[in-house]
Protein backbone atom coordinates (compact mmCIF):
# COMPACT_ATOMS: atom_id res chain seq x y z
CA UNK A 1 0.00 0.00 0.00
CA UNK A 2 1.52 3.32 -1.06
CA UNK A 3 1.04 6.83 0.24
CA UNK A 4 0.33 6.07 3.90
CA UNK A 5 0.26 8.84 6.48
CA UNK A 6 2.71 7.44 9.05
CA UNK A 7 5.22 4.62 9.21
CA UNK A 8 6.17 3.70 12.77
CA UNK A 9 9.67 2.23 12.79
CA UNK A 10 9.84 0.04 15.87
CA UNK A 11 13.14 -1.17 17.29
CA UNK A 12 11.20 -4.01 18.89
CA UNK A 13 14.14 -5.16 20.98
CA UNK A 14 11.94 -5.97 24.02
CA UNK A 15 8.42 -7.18 24.60
CA UNK A 16 7.60 -3.85 26.25
CA UNK A 17 8.74 -1.87 23.21
CA UNK A 18 6.79 -4.05 20.81
CA UNK A 19 3.64 -3.71 22.91
CA UNK A 20 3.99 0.07 23.29
CA UNK A 21 4.63 0.58 19.57
CA UNK A 22 1.62 -1.53 18.64
CA UNK A 23 -0.52 0.59 20.99
CA UNK A 24 0.82 3.75 19.36
CA UNK A 25 0.15 2.52 15.83
CA UNK A 26 -3.38 1.51 16.83
CA UNK A 27 -4.04 4.90 18.41
CA UNK A 28 -2.88 6.65 15.24
CA UNK A 29 -5.22 4.50 13.19
CA UNK A 30 -8.13 5.24 15.53
CA UNK A 31 -7.33 8.94 15.03
CA UNK A 32 -7.89 8.46 11.29
CA UNK A 33 -4.36 7.96 10.01
CA UNK A 34 -3.26 5.30 7.55
CA UNK A 35 -0.41 3.62 9.40
CA UNK A 36 2.24 0.99 8.82
CA UNK A 37 4.08 -0.54 11.78
CA UNK A 38 7.45 -1.93 10.72
CA UNK A 39 9.73 -3.69 13.18
CA UNK A 40 13.47 -4.22 12.99
CA UNK A 41 14.48 -7.84 12.66
CA UNK A 42 16.08 -9.23 15.83
CA UNK A 43 19.77 -8.43 16.03
CA UNK A 44 22.43 -10.95 17.07
CA UNK A 45 23.76 -10.80 20.62
CA UNK A 46 27.10 -8.99 20.86
CA UNK A 47 29.39 -8.19 23.76
CA UNK A 48 29.23 -4.42 24.31
CA UNK A 49 26.53 -1.75 24.52
CA UNK A 50 28.20 0.25 21.75
CA UNK A 51 28.13 -2.72 19.37
CA UNK A 52 24.63 -3.75 20.48
CA UNK A 53 23.29 -0.30 19.60
CA UNK A 54 25.07 -0.43 16.23
CA UNK A 55 23.57 -3.74 15.14
CA UNK A 56 20.09 -2.67 16.28
CA UNK A 57 20.43 0.73 14.57
CA UNK A 58 21.39 -1.04 11.34
CA UNK A 59 18.39 -3.35 11.67
CA UNK A 60 16.09 -0.35 12.20
CA UNK A 61 17.58 1.41 9.17
CA UNK A 62 16.83 -1.61 6.99
CA UNK A 63 13.26 -1.67 8.27
CA UNK A 64 12.84 2.05 7.57
CA UNK A 65 14.28 1.74 4.04
CA UNK A 66 11.82 -1.05 3.28
CA UNK A 67 8.92 0.97 4.75
CA UNK A 68 9.77 4.00 2.63
CA UNK A 69 9.99 1.92 -0.55
CA UNK A 70 6.79 -0.02 0.12
CA UNK A 71 4.52 2.55 1.77
CA UNK A 72 5.85 6.00 0.74
CA UNK A 73 4.74 7.44 4.09
CA UNK A 74 4.18 11.14 4.55
CA UNK A 75 5.79 10.95 8.00
CA UNK A 76 8.20 8.62 9.75
CA UNK A 77 8.08 8.02 13.50
CA UNK A 78 11.15 6.25 14.89
CA UNK A 79 10.49 4.52 18.18
CA UNK A 80 13.62 4.94 20.35
CA UNK A 81 16.66 7.06 19.67
CA UNK A 82 18.55 3.91 18.65
CA UNK A 83 16.06 3.31 15.83
CA UNK A 84 16.78 6.84 14.54
CA UNK A 85 20.57 6.87 14.81
CA UNK A 86 21.17 5.64 11.24
CA UNK A 87 17.90 6.79 9.73
CA UNK A 88 17.60 6.98 5.93
CA UNK A 89 15.26 9.96 6.20
CA UNK A 90 14.49 12.41 9.01
CA UNK A 91 11.31 11.95 11.01
CA UNK A 92 9.89 12.16 14.51
CA UNK A 93 11.59 10.34 17.40
CA UNK A 94 9.79 8.67 20.31
CA UNK A 95 11.99 7.99 23.33
CA UNK A 96 11.84 7.33 27.05
CA UNK A 97 15.37 8.52 27.83
CA UNK A 98 18.40 9.85 25.95
CA UNK A 99 21.48 7.68 25.38
CA UNK A 100 23.46 10.44 27.07
CA UNK A 101 21.83 9.35 30.31
CA UNK A 102 22.03 5.57 30.02
CA UNK A 103 25.18 5.07 27.94
CA UNK A 104 27.96 6.65 30.04
CA UNK A 105 31.65 6.59 29.15
CA UNK A 106 32.77 4.08 26.54
CA UNK A 107 29.28 2.52 26.44
CA UNK A 108 28.03 5.49 24.40
CA UNK A 109 31.19 6.69 22.71
CA UNK A 110 29.61 6.92 19.24
CA UNK A 111 25.92 7.05 20.18
CA UNK A 112 25.93 10.25 22.27
CA UNK A 113 27.25 12.72 19.64
CA UNK A 114 25.09 11.18 16.92
CA UNK A 115 22.09 11.27 19.23
CA UNK A 116 22.53 15.01 19.75
CA UNK A 117 22.44 15.54 15.98
CA UNK A 118 19.42 13.34 15.46
CA UNK A 119 17.43 15.01 18.25
CA UNK A 120 18.28 18.41 16.74
CA UNK A 121 17.32 17.26 13.24
CA UNK A 122 14.08 15.48 14.19
CA UNK A 123 10.83 16.81 12.76
CA UNK A 124 9.19 16.26 16.15
CA UNK A 125 10.14 14.74 19.49
CA UNK A 126 7.72 12.35 21.21
CA UNK A 127 9.01 11.69 24.74
CA UNK A 128 7.22 9.27 27.04
CA UNK A 129 7.53 11.80 29.88
CA UNK A 130 8.40 15.44 30.44
CA UNK A 131 11.42 14.19 32.38
CA UNK A 132 12.87 12.70 29.20
CA UNK A 133 12.84 16.12 27.53
CA UNK A 134 14.46 17.72 30.57
CA UNK A 135 17.22 15.13 30.76
CA UNK A 136 17.98 15.67 27.06
CA UNK A 137 18.06 19.47 27.66
CA UNK A 138 15.46 20.01 24.96
CA UNK A 139 12.86 22.80 24.90
CA UNK A 140 9.36 21.46 25.63
CA UNK A 141 7.83 23.18 22.59
CA UNK A 142 9.75 20.80 20.32
CA UNK A 143 7.89 17.80 21.64
CA UNK A 144 4.56 16.18 22.40
CA UNK A 145 4.62 14.13 25.60
CA UNK A 146 2.82 10.83 24.96
CA UNK A 147 3.03 8.52 28.00
CA UNK A 148 2.97 4.77 27.57
CA UNK A 149 -0.59 3.86 28.58
CA UNK A 150 -1.28 1.77 31.66
CA UNK A 151 -4.58 0.22 32.70
CA UNK A 152 -5.67 -1.80 35.76
CA UNK A 153 -5.28 -5.48 35.01
CA UNK A 154 -8.41 -6.46 36.94
CA UNK A 155 -10.32 -5.76 40.18
CA UNK A 156 -7.96 -4.35 42.82
CA UNK A 157 -10.10 -4.82 45.92
CA UNK A 158 -9.27 -8.45 46.60
CA UNK A 159 -7.08 -9.91 49.38
CA UNK A 160 -3.52 -8.57 49.60
CA UNK A 161 -1.79 -11.73 50.81
CA UNK A 162 1.68 -10.93 49.40
CA UNK A 163 3.66 -8.53 51.58
CA UNK A 164 5.94 -7.15 48.88
CA UNK A 165 6.94 -7.70 45.28
CA UNK A 166 9.75 -6.43 43.07
CA UNK A 167 10.55 -6.73 39.38
CA UNK A 168 14.19 -7.55 38.74
CA UNK A 169 14.67 -8.59 35.11
CA UNK A 170 17.72 -6.29 35.04
CA UNK A 171 18.90 -6.90 38.62
CA UNK A 172 21.90 -4.58 38.78
CA UNK A 173 20.08 -1.62 37.24
CA UNK A 174 16.94 -2.30 39.29
CA UNK A 175 18.94 -2.50 42.53
CA UNK A 176 17.89 -6.01 43.50
CA UNK A 177 20.83 -6.22 45.91
CA UNK A 178 19.49 -3.18 47.79
CA UNK A 179 15.99 -4.65 47.89
CA UNK A 180 17.20 -7.97 49.26
CA UNK A 181 19.33 -6.26 51.90
CA UNK A 182 16.42 -4.09 53.03
CA UNK A 183 14.09 -7.09 53.12
CA UNK A 184 16.54 -9.07 55.27
CA UNK A 185 16.41 -6.27 57.85
CA UNK A 186 12.65 -5.79 58.11
CA UNK A 187 10.92 -9.07 57.20
CA UNK A 188 8.65 -10.60 59.82
CA UNK A 189 7.25 -14.06 60.33
CA UNK A 190 4.70 -14.94 57.68
CA UNK A 191 5.79 -12.22 55.22
CA UNK A 192 7.26 -12.98 51.81
CA UNK A 193 8.97 -10.91 49.14
CA UNK A 194 8.20 -12.07 45.60
CA UNK A 195 10.94 -11.44 43.02
CA UNK A 196 9.53 -11.45 39.48
CA UNK A 197 11.64 -11.76 36.37
CA UNK A 198 14.17 -14.16 34.92
CA UNK A 199 17.49 -14.34 36.77
CA UNK A 200 20.56 -16.39 36.00
CA UNK A 201 23.74 -17.51 37.73
CA UNK A 202 24.84 -15.69 40.85
CA UNK A 203 21.71 -13.55 41.05
CA UNK A 204 19.44 -16.57 41.03
CA UNK A 205 21.50 -18.30 43.72
CA UNK A 206 21.47 -15.16 45.84
CA UNK A 207 17.69 -14.92 45.73
CA UNK A 208 17.24 -18.62 46.42
CA UNK A 209 19.44 -18.34 49.53
CA UNK A 210 17.51 -15.37 50.94
CA UNK A 211 14.95 -16.05 53.66
CA UNK A 212 11.26 -15.48 52.98
CA UNK A 213 11.95 -14.62 49.36
CA UNK A 214 10.21 -16.37 46.47
CA UNK A 215 11.60 -16.22 42.92
CA UNK A 216 8.79 -16.46 40.38
CA UNK A 217 10.94 -16.59 37.26
CA UNK A 218 9.65 -15.26 33.96
CA UNK A 219 5.87 -14.87 34.01
CA UNK A 220 3.25 -14.25 31.37
CA UNK A 221 2.06 -10.62 31.65
CA UNK A 222 -1.36 -11.61 32.97
CA UNK A 223 0.18 -13.83 35.64
CA UNK A 224 2.57 -11.09 36.74
CA UNK A 225 -0.20 -8.51 36.96
CA UNK A 226 -2.29 -10.97 39.00
CA UNK A 227 0.54 -10.99 41.56
CA UNK A 228 0.50 -7.19 41.67
CA UNK A 229 -3.20 -7.28 42.57
CA UNK A 230 -2.33 -9.50 45.54
CA UNK A 231 0.67 -7.47 46.74
CA UNK A 232 0.54 -4.75 49.39
CA UNK A 233 3.82 -3.09 48.38
CA UNK A 234 5.94 -2.82 45.25
CA UNK A 235 9.54 -2.15 46.28
CA UNK A 236 12.43 -1.10 44.05
CA UNK A 237 15.78 0.63 44.35
CA UNK A 238 16.89 1.46 40.81
CA UNK A 239 20.33 2.87 40.13
CA UNK A 240 18.74 4.60 37.16
CA UNK A 241 15.19 4.58 35.79
CA UNK A 242 14.51 5.49 32.19
CA UNK A 243 10.74 5.32 32.52
CA UNK A 244 9.57 2.79 35.10
CA UNK A 245 6.61 0.99 33.53
CA UNK A 246 6.69 -1.65 36.28
CA UNK A 247 6.14 1.01 38.95
CA UNK A 248 3.21 2.52 37.05
CA UNK A 249 1.65 -0.93 36.64
CA UNK A 250 2.06 -1.55 40.36
CA UNK A 251 0.40 1.74 41.26
CA UNK A 252 -2.54 1.22 38.91
CA UNK A 253 -3.03 -2.29 40.33
CA UNK A 254 -3.29 -0.95 43.87
CA UNK A 255 0.19 -1.41 45.35
CA UNK A 256 1.98 1.11 47.53
CA UNK A 257 5.24 2.16 45.88
CA UNK A 258 8.41 2.07 47.99
CA UNK A 259 11.44 3.36 46.12
CA UNK A 260 14.73 5.13 46.43
CA UNK A 261 15.33 8.25 44.39
CA UNK A 262 17.09 7.56 41.10
CA UNK A 263 18.48 9.54 38.19
CA UNK A 264 16.63 9.39 34.90
CA UNK A 265 13.15 10.48 33.78
CA UNK A 266 11.46 7.97 36.19
CA UNK A 267 7.82 8.87 35.55
CA UNK A 268 6.46 7.37 38.80
CA UNK A 269 8.92 9.09 41.15
CA UNK A 270 7.11 12.44 41.49
CA UNK A 271 3.84 10.54 41.96
CA UNK A 272 5.37 8.43 44.73
CA UNK A 273 6.59 11.55 46.51
CA UNK A 274 3.16 13.15 46.26
CA UNK A 275 1.35 10.02 47.44
CA UNK A 276 3.53 9.42 50.50
CA UNK A 277 6.98 11.05 50.75
CA UNK A 278 7.87 8.71 53.65
CA UNK A 279 8.11 5.86 51.16
CA UNK A 280 10.71 7.55 48.93
CA UNK A 281 14.08 7.56 50.62
CA UNK A 282 17.53 5.97 50.62
CA UNK A 283 16.75 4.03 53.80
CA UNK A 284 14.73 1.48 51.88
CA UNK A 285 14.25 -0.80 54.90
CA UNK A 286 12.64 1.96 56.95
CA UNK A 287 10.35 2.97 54.08
CA UNK A 288 9.37 -0.64 53.44
CA UNK A 289 8.42 -1.24 57.07
CA UNK A 290 6.40 1.99 57.13
CA UNK A 291 4.49 0.91 54.04
CA UNK A 292 3.67 -2.48 55.56
CA UNK A 293 2.80 -1.21 59.04
CA UNK A 294 1.43 2.29 58.53
CA UNK A 295 0.01 2.81 55.02
CA UNK A 296 -1.70 6.13 54.45
CA UNK A 297 -5.46 5.79 53.96
CA UNK A 298 -6.76 6.47 50.48
CA UNK A 299 -3.38 5.85 48.82
CA UNK A 300 -4.73 3.65 46.01
CA UNK A 301 -7.56 6.05 45.19
CA UNK A 302 -5.21 9.02 44.98
CA UNK A 303 -2.79 6.99 42.85
CA UNK A 304 -5.62 6.23 40.44
CA UNK A 305 -6.34 9.96 40.10
CA UNK A 306 -2.68 10.78 39.44
CA UNK A 307 -2.54 8.07 36.79
CA UNK A 308 -5.50 9.44 34.85
CA UNK A 309 -3.13 11.02 32.30
CA UNK A 310 -1.62 7.57 31.69
CA UNK A 311 -4.88 5.75 31.03
CA UNK A 312 -5.62 4.43 27.56
CA UNK A 313 -8.38 6.95 26.88
CA UNK A 314 -6.09 9.90 27.70
CA UNK A 315 -3.33 8.37 25.58
CA UNK A 316 -5.63 8.01 22.58
CA UNK A 317 -6.88 11.58 22.98
CA UNK A 318 -3.32 12.95 23.09
CA UNK A 319 -2.41 10.99 19.97
CA UNK A 320 -5.48 12.25 18.10
CA UNK A 321 -5.47 15.89 19.20
CA UNK A 322 -1.77 16.64 19.55
CA UNK A 323 0.52 14.02 18.05
CA UNK A 324 -1.06 13.21 14.69
CA UNK A 325 -1.65 16.85 13.63
CA UNK A 326 1.98 17.69 14.38
CA UNK A 327 3.27 14.57 12.63
CA UNK A 328 1.46 15.62 9.48
CA UNK A 329 1.81 19.40 9.75
CA UNK A 330 5.07 19.53 7.85
CA UNK A 331 4.04 17.11 5.12
CA UNK A 332 1.37 19.10 3.36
Amino acid sequence: MAGLDVAVVSLGSTTGLRTADAQLATALELAGARVALVTARPAPEVRTYALTDLVWALAARRAAVAAIATHQPRSLLYSTVTAALLWPRPGAIRFDAPAAGNRPGRHGVWQRPLERRRLAQADLLVPASAGAMREASLPPERGVVVPIPVEPSGPTGGPRDIAAITYAANPTKKGLDRVLEAWSRVRREGEELFVAGSLDGAWRRRVERARDVRLTGRLAPDDYRALLRRARVFVTAPRREDYGAAQLEALVDGCLLVTTSAPGPYAALPMARELDPRLVEDDLARALRLALDDPLPGYAGRASELLSAYRLSAFQETVARELLPRLLSGTE
